[in-house]
């Protein structure tokens, strides 16, 4: 299964997991304000060179959940891997950690929550907010997010929706950004003797320079949420709206 975690976790297995509800989100229903507003984040994957970073418009009511499946369809990524969110929690000063709870994880781990069960407006209170968001634990993309500005909903405008950006983002399972630093040395040198191999790996062309916010096309999140826990088809012809 495409939403199968090559992690160690199988997410159409966790129908039964119990879930620790955020103590920030006793109010989880969107204020009226909430529904009509908007977070522009700019999210930067860190410590590769050509610098990759996205500016995306999300609705101020989405959760963690949400965000995630925007920050994947954004940058690119095929969202094979588990993630991570680490946040300051503005109540207790401490930072938080957001993602997909493990069943099996240590007693004395960090209490993971569960991002469909917590809003991201809870923690991204004002500009400036700042946070990271750990996709693949194996090659361990970690990007940068800031809260740029706070929105209101446009007539006729679809969110989330992606306003800007630079660069393609790393193929899947290349080994990190030292991975990919590799990558990038070796599609560049026709004579190495991995370039054959690499091309092929990579479908026969990559081009780290390349991308266009208008060819960002984002999933419904809920839709998302359905096939990964509940093991619903994956029909990806469903858009955020």
């Amino acid at each position: 299964s495409r939403w199968s975690c090559s992690d160690g976790c199988r997410r159409d297995g966790r129908r039964g997991l119990q879930l620790m509800r955020c103590p920030l989100a006793s109010g989880r229903k969107a204020s009226m304000d909430a529904k009509r507003s908007t977070l522009q984040f700019r999210v930067t994957l860190a410590e590769v060179e050509p610098l990759v970073w996205r500016r995306i418009e999300v609705p101020m009511n989405y959760s963690f959940w949400d965000l995630h499946v925007a920050l994947q369809d954004a940058m690119g990524w095929l969202d094979y891997h588990l993630h991570l969110f680490r946040v300051r929690n503005p109540k207790s000063g401490g930072t938080d950690e957001i993602g997909i709870p493990d069943e099996d994880a240590f007693e004395d781990a960090p209490v993971c929550l569960p991002g469909w069960e917590v809003p991201i407006a809870q923690y991204f209170v004002a500009a400036g907010t700042r946070g990271t968001y750990e996709y693949d634990f194996g090659d361990g993309w970690v990007h940068e997010i800031e809260l740029e500005a706070v929105g209101q909903r446009q007539p006729g405008t679809k969110y989330p929706r992606c306003l800007d950006g630079l660069s393609t983002c790393p193929p899947e399972d290349c080994g990190g950004a030292h991975g990919y630093a590799r990558l990038l040395e070796t599609i560049a040198d026709p004579t190495d003797e991995e370039y054959e191999s690499t091309m092929e790996w990579l479908g026969g062309s990559f081009n780290p320079n390349a991308f266009s916010p208008r060819q960002v096309r984002f999933d419904n999140p809920k839709k998302r949420w359905r096939i990964a826990f509940a093991g619903e088809g994956d029909d990806r012809s469903s858009t955020a709206g």
